[in-house]
């Protein structure tokens, strides 16, 4: 049998060791072949002008966004695409770009591709890998999932860079891929936010709330 470190995952281990182990497997084959049937049944029936992810089996419905919380979004993505169509490269997507991991799929509020991804899609495209950068805007109704599956998610599945943003407050959290696992870049209401993955791409904190930042910040962009 394969050696595992305890001490790197205490679940793997514990499954492993157990005397359960076949029985264990056998359920969990179960378990995902009727969470296949029902991802098939998602990608079939959900609308779009639905806000809709695919999370550990169950369909979650987004419920319609605060003010506040689309208007933090539109001013980030607004100086993220125009970075990228002044003098960057890749792709940089909305919510409705359904990111399709291997159990999972996701809307993310924001995210970005490498042209080395980018490059490859196409028009008709409705599925998209694990972008390079993913921002979600945190919400009462979703910060607890943003925080911990999507955490794990979309570092085990080699997102390079993690933003979350908080309208309340006006904070922005960094976090930046080591190895398998994210470590907090920043975290802070005022400042700079340089990207790790998109090279060049630096804005105030404030612009991400600020109208009047924001306004300055896009000017900085187009010289």
């Amino acid at each position: 049998m394969a050696t595992v470190e305890k001490s790197s995952d205490d679940l793997l281990y514990a499954v492993l060791r157990s005397p359960r182990l076949v029985q264990l497997r056998d359920r969990i084959e179960m378990a995902l072949e009727e969470e296949r049937v029902k991802r098939e049944r998602f990608y079939e029936t959900v609308r779009e002008d639905q806000k809709a992810e695919f999370i550990n089996g169950e369909i979650v419905v987004q419920s319609p966004a605060k003010l506040r919380h689309t208007d933090v979004k539109d001013d980030l993505l607004t100086l993220l695409k125009t970075f990228i169509k002044v003098r960057g490269r890749g792709f940089v997507g909305a919510e409705k770009m359904l990111i399709s991991l291997s159990r999972n799929d996701y809307e993310p509020d924001i995210c970005y591709f490498a042209e080395a991804k980018a490059r490859l899609f196409t028009g008709d495209q409705t599925r998209f890998p694990a972008p390079d950068l993913i921002v979600e805007v945190l919400s009462p109704s979703t910060e607890q999932v943003d925080r911990t599956i999507k955490f794990e998610d979309y570092a085990a599945h080699g997102v390079g860079e993690y933003w979350l943003v908080e309208p309340e407050t006006e904070t922005v959290e960094q976090y930046v891929l080591v190895q398998d696992r994210y470590e907090l870049a920043m975290k802070s209401r005022t400042g700079t936010l340089a990207s790790v993955v998109i090279p060049g791409f630096e804005i105030p904190v404030r612009a991400i709330f600020d109208k009047d930042e924001n306004l300055q910040a896009l000017k900085r962009i187009l010289v």
